[in-house]
């Protein structure tokens, strides 16, 4: 369910819905309610930054409101040990640019290796593909990238990789000819 309001988060919840998109102004009492029933935050902080590009702030000013709130909620969310799993709602800026959402994650407080684990084994989990996909073992689905430098050190490195693996197969090889 796509819900930015405490109250409204809260009946989502109560009403038993898997994920909540945004959660932008869950309080710690309602995030203990999806941590005891098991409803994963897809917290979607890129359309909240995107939003508020849109609205004239710029990086590197001091932040918009949305982004405060965003900032706070996600504090919020990890104190309170909900699943957390990335879903940026792309669209709202563009395409391509997802790995931004694991990037503010990781901005925010988030372990780099959580933030990677939020976007493969939690999201496999959430989209009820834990079997095929999140992770590399013999039977799973073999969608991967290579990328030069550590991710867990720099998430940025996410952005160009060095190879791409769909279904085992490559799809992007920018390694040098030998």
């Amino acid at each position: 369910a796509h819900a930015v309001t405490d109250e409204a988060i809260r009946r989502a919840v109560l009403a038993g819905v898997a994920t909540i998109e945004h959660g932008s102004y869950a309080s710690e009492e309602v995030l203990g309610l999806m941590r005891e029933r098991g409803v994963v935050l897809c917290p979607t902080l890129t359309a909240a930054e995107s939003v508020a590009q849109y609205r004239g702030w710029k990086p590197g000013t001091p932040d918009d409101s949305r982004i405060k709130d965003s900032k706070e909620m996600f504090a919020r969310a990890l104190r309170s040990g909900v699943t957390i799993a990335c879903g940026s709602d792309v669209g709202v800026f563009a395409h391509g640019e997802n790995a931004r959402e694991l990037e503010l994650m990781a901005a925010y407080g988030m372990s780099p290796l959580e933030t990677l684990r939020s976007a493969t084994t939690t999201a496999a989990k959430v989209l009820r593909k834990e079997k095929d996909l999140g992770r590399v073992a013999k039977g799973y689905i073999a969608d991967l990238i290579a990328v030069r430098g550590d991710p867990l050190v720099d998430l940025t490195v996410i952005r160009k990789p060095v190879v791409v693996l769909k279904a085992g197969k490559i799809e992007l090889d920018r390694r040098p000819a030998p």
